[in-house]
């Protein structure tokens, strides 16, 4: 009822913008305009007549002035006699007030009636929130969530599910105060912090603040091998202009990494504009062949980690016999931490340090390296 009320008003609103300007006829306007202009120049003569007599003006001047305004009168006048009214054709009027009552009300019902859905029922959002999820647009999601929120705010799960889809909804501040809320009272954990610090950081227009680098940071302490919060430590490192903390920073995410990762390039070219060269992609560590993996899959518990002992063991042979590599001596310390032998990692982190002490950067790779697997403080 009330929609159809509203059509009415409308409809009357517009019938009235047509039926208006009918009424008016452009004689009166024209003839009250005159009369407005002539109480204007009968002032100005009675003011000149003022004037003379308090001897501000001469009599001279008061003649000039009598003058001009009376040809303006009389010109205001002629313009009013020549005013005639415009004959329209009352056949005319009524047949313009027709359409406007009539007409132009019926075309836009037949027009609502062929394009709207005057038979859809209600919609309530009461109602469309109360949808299956499956059924419902993501902004409705968004507000089902929104809704449930604010009657329990301390729902942690809750603003952990609504933080990625405020994202990629274009709303970065929303998502870091979901992800704020969900560390708070759930407790942190690396992906809600790396991805707190970045909507922060999209918030700013992609400078990392002091507060989205406090939150990589406890990400990279909760989990020091985790990529994303040490590419945007790298990167905060690089607009700070700490220029040789952010080499080794981005030296140290390059090492061993997969050239097909997406992040790769950029670090890649991060690091060359602050060197001037570009960096070869340092080796991974040889992972098992295919017939390894099958072999493997038919062995014991114990067979299978004497097998992978052998793969380290022949790692050592070859740092040994070669000298090795950063990245080769950085995967020695990484492959005995995945098997548990922490006292080998760090020795081997200890002889690292004698070959490389005479060569500053590459030494401070094989630290970085040492920190991140937690061997610096042993």
């Amino acid at each position: 009822m009330i929609f159809w009320i509203l059509i009415s008003v409308l409809t009357a609103l517009a019938a009235l913008s047509v039926l208006v300007p009918l009424t008016r006829s452009r004689s009166s306007v024209e003839e009250a305009a005159a009369q407005a202009d002539a109480a204007v120049y009968k002032e100005q003569l009675a003011a000149i007549d003022r004037d003379l007599s308090d001897g501000l003006i001469d009599a001279e001047a008061a003649e000039a002035a009598r003058t001009e305004t009376a040809r303006r009168l009389l010109s205001v006048h002629d313009r009013k006699d020549e005013a005639r009214p415009v004959t329209v054709s009352k056949l005319r009027i009524r047949s313009v007030q027709l359409v406007a009552l009539v007409a132009l009300p019926a075309a836009a019902l037949g027009t609502y009636l062929a394009l709207g859905s005057p038979d859809l029922q209600d919609q309530p959002l009461a109602a469309r929130l109360s949808a299956p999820a499956d059924e419902q647009p993501v902004e409705l999601l968004v507000a089902r969530v929104e809704r449930h929120l604010a009657e329990d705010p301390e729902d942690g799960q809750g603003w952990a599910v609504i933080a990625p889809v405020y994202m990629r909804m274009g709303q970065p501040d929303s998502a870091a105060r979901a992800y704020s809320n969900a560390i708070r009272i759930l407790g942190p954990r690396p992906d809600w912090l790396t991805d707190m610090g970045e909507a922060m950081t999209v918030s700013n227009e992609g400078v990392i603040t002091e507060l989205a680098r406090t939150a990589f940071q406890q990400a990279v302490d909760l989990e020091p091998t985790a990529v994303k919060p040490r590419f945007f430590l790298a990167l905060a490192l690089t607009q700070e202009g700490k220029r040789d903390e952010a080499i080794n920073a981005w030296q140290a995410l390059l090492e061993g990494a997969d050239p097909q990762a997406a992040w790769v390039p950029v670090a890649r070219r991060e690091l060359a504009g602050l060197t001037g060269e570009t960096p070869e992609l340092l080796p991974a560590l040889r992972g098992p062949s295919q017939a390894d993996v099958e072999a493997a899959g038919e062995m014991s518990d114990d067979d299978r980690q004497k097998m992978i002992t052998t793969m380290v063991q022949g790692l050592a042979a070859r740092i040994d016999a070669n000298g090795g590599t950063v990245a080769e001596w950085g995967q020695l310390m990484r492959a005995y931490m995945v098997l548990g032998k922490r006292d080998e990692a760090f020795d081997t982190y200890r002889r690292a340090e004698k070959i490389f002490a005479e060569r500053p950067a590459e030494l401070a790779r094989i630290k970085d390296a040492a920190v991140t697997l937690g061997l610096s403080g042993s």
